[in-house]
């Protein structure tokens, strides 16, 4: 059994210390928050330990890797404080708000044998694994067009976007990186547009988009379109298409049950919509972590590597680049 700890027990650090409580293949050592009640909650809840400080989960003997799941300015720094104590790190997306701090990263532990992994859920989905196997096998002929559509069934909180650091590095990352997953090739060129139509005021304050379109195109003129809107009425919308030469693979969105109602008054009528990603992505959450389990108990490179999590927000930042000044950009430009 592996043995890991988690740090970061919000919403999406309970689920994960829950998902790791109940995995067959790995138990829970523990759990730490700087919110002492959050983490004690969990701890309580699950019979674990209750971490005081960070740095009491790298010493400790009963971790053998760790999930991070902390606010995103902690990331890097734990990302390198696991590499430094030898425990493989699952950790949450992104790496950090600013590439240049996920550079620093990426450099400080080049070299190391230590699995890191970047919690990119969305490539564990089963329909979206299908699409790229599509593609990889040649069932849709040569790809010519991906479509990511990614819609939240609203607006987060005022604090937290304040925090997010813009929809591209918040939202549009996930997608960012299920685009060059599904595609199988990296993006030259990225060219976006941003409105505000949800929350106009609260966009303008904080300088960032609540609807967005980002358009990518590989070396080979491969194109990917992404569409992102804060607020869906009817749910959280989560769609990928991909488009070939010989044909087309779609993974549609999922509701609670797949029966449909026909009436005098209405048509196919439908469960809505699984409520958010928590829901929607419950089985990929659960094979993320299998996915990690194996690397750390096999020694294989995780599915999901660090270097992804740069290029996610190189994309992000070529993304925002491209609003700003109305243009397209080139991602070397970045540097």
């Amino acid at each position: 059994m592996i043995k890991i700890a988690v740090l970061g027990c919000g919403r999406i650090g309970r689920m994960h210390a829950e998902n790791i409580h109940h995995h067959p293949r790995a138990t829970l050592s523990g759990v730490y928050d700087i919110n002492r009640g959050a983490s004690k909650e969990v701890a309580d809840e699950l019979g674990v330990a209750e971490y005081e400080k960070a740095e009491d989960v790298f010493q400790s003997e009963d971790v053998d890797a760790v999930l991070i799941a902390s606010s995103t300015p902690t990331h890097a720094d734990f990302i390198e404080r696991a590499v430094k104590a030898r425990k493989p790190v699952l950790c949450e997306k992104p790496i950090d708000l600013s590439l240049d701090r996920a550079r620093v990263c990426a450099d400080a532990i080049r070299g190391t044998d230590v699995p890191i992994m970047i919690g990119f859920a969305r490539r564990f989905d089963k329909g979206h694994a299908a699409v790229r196997n599509a593609i990889e096998s040649g069932e849709i002929g040569e790809v010519h067009q991906v479509v990511i559509t990614s819609r939240d069934p609203d607006i987060a909180p005022d604090s937290y976007l304040r925090e997010s650091g813009g929809i591209f590095r918040d939202m549009s990352i996930h997608d960012f990186d299920l685009a060059r997953y599904i595609m199988g090739e990296e993006f030259e060129t990225v060219s976006a547009a941003g409105a505000r139509f949800v929350s106009p005021r609260l966009m303008e304050e904080c300088g960032d988009y609540d609807t967005v379109t980002a358009t990518m195109t590989t070396g080979s003129g491969r194109q990917c379109v992404i569409l992102n809107s804060r607020r869906a009425v009817y749910g959280y919308d989560q769609r990928v298409e991909a488009f070939g030469s010989a044909g087309m693979a779609v993974s549609e969105n999922r509701t609670e049950h797949n029966a449909r109602i026909y009436a005098s008054n209405y048509t196919g009528k439908a469960a809505p919509l699984l409520n958010f990603f928590i829901e929607r992505y419950s089985q990929a959450f659960i094979s993320e972590i299998s996915a990690f389990v194996d690397s750390v108990a096999y020694g294989t490179r995780p599915p999901v590597g660090l270097e992804d999590g740069v290029e996610a927000i190189l994309l992000a930042e070529a993304a925002m680049l491209s609003v700003r000044e109305g243009r397209l950009v080139h991602k070397g430009e970045l540097g």
